[in-house]
């Protein structure tokens, strides 16, 4: 069948599809799942006659829909926040992996820049980092302290600070994706050309060893969740560009609901980076390596499992328990 035909055989169904997503036609749960079945044989035959085609793009974005206005339906017998974390973020993190992907890449470049940067010019992380805070680390590099920049303050008092600062940088991460993921991605590049400099700064003077055995205490969680809030603004970003078939306003309340509920979900994991910086970083020489080694793959394992690995296990059994419901 050619595509073009394919297309005007089923556009009433998909569009009327369209208006069950937006709420503006109410379908019972069983009639939902009817429509769902109905799309998924649609989107096997696109996926194989049409594999690299926008029509199978669009489809699977709207099985993507329609597969969680039927979870929607269903009574959530578990607490709200616990089917929150345990079940709604991750359909949501698979259903945008791809930007999860771009937002890495682009973390990855930008990282890549500032350490060349650093590389090819001496002052460029005095230009970043600023020239009192760089010359009192090279001070504690010298005296054999080079996480001494984490000693200074109370515990508590650094703690709330660090804390609030890293939920800010992620709001603009996030919320600057409004200007179509442009400022998503600039917020993105200077944070991330910063750590690029910083971690070769301390190559450069011999203590980057050192210096990983503290910083990436807290880093995995902040550095992490970092890039998922500019995947966050990616997604906000990409919803205002490219409205498919829905209107712009529709699509930028669609993807800004989305969006905001992976936001959401990096703050426990910002919380605990600022714990962790505000009460252990500080201890980080005097601890056994093998407990810092512990703390940092450990945390690795959580959220690269949280964000990686659980969505595709969530997606796998809802839209198996969907199939069996309606079968």
């Amino acid at each position: 069948m050619r595509e073009v035909y394919f297309i005007k055989q089923n556009k009433e169904k998909w569009l009327g599809i369209e208006q069950v997503i937006q709420g503006k036609i109410k379908k019972n749960p069983d009639d939902l799942s009817s429509l769902y079945i109905n799309l998924v044989n649609d989107l096997s035959f696109a996926q194989t006659y049409y594999p690299k085609s926008n029509t199978t793009v669009y489809l699977n974005h709207l099985s993507a829909q329609i597969f969680q206005k039927i979870y929607k339906t269903k009574r959530v017998e578990e607490n709200r926040l616990v089917y929150f974390f345990k079940t709604e973020v991750p359909l949501l993190v698979f259903q945008y992996r791809r930007y999860l992907g771009y937002a890495f890449l682009f973390f990855t470049l930008f990282t890549l820049i500032g350490i060349l940067s650093a590389v090819y010019d001496k002052e460029f992380t005095k230009i970043i980092l600023g020239e009192d805070y760089v010359n009192q680390t090279i001070e504690n590099i010298k005296s054999g302290n080079a996480v001494g920049v984490y000693q200074s303050g109370s515990t508590w008092g650094s703690t709330i600070g660090i804390i609030f600062n890293n939920i800010g940088v992620g709001a603009k991460l996030y919320i600057y994706g409004v200007t179509g993921g442009v400022g998503t991605l600039y917020a993105l590049l200077t944070n991330s050309v910063m750590l690029g400099s910083f971690q070769y700064f301390f190559y450069d003077y011999g203590a980057l060893k050192d210096s990983a055995r503290g910083i990436w205490l807290h880093g995995v969680f902040e550095i992490f969740a970092m890039v998922v809030e500019a995947m966050c603004g990616l997604i906000l970003g990409t919803s205002i560009l490219f409205p498919r078939t829905y209107s712009r306003f529709n699509s930028f309340k669609n993807g800004f609901r989305d969006s905001f509920k992976i936001f959401l979900s990096t703050v426990p994991f910002t919380i605990c980076a600022g714990i962790i910086e505000g009460y252990v970083t500080r201890h980080a020489l005097a601890m056994p390596l093998v407990l810092n080694l512990i703390i940092i793959f450990g945390s690795l394992a959580v959220i690269g499992f949280y964000y990686f690995v659980y969505p595709s296990i969530v997606n796998k059994k809802t839209n198996n328990q969907v199939q069996h419901a309606v079968l």
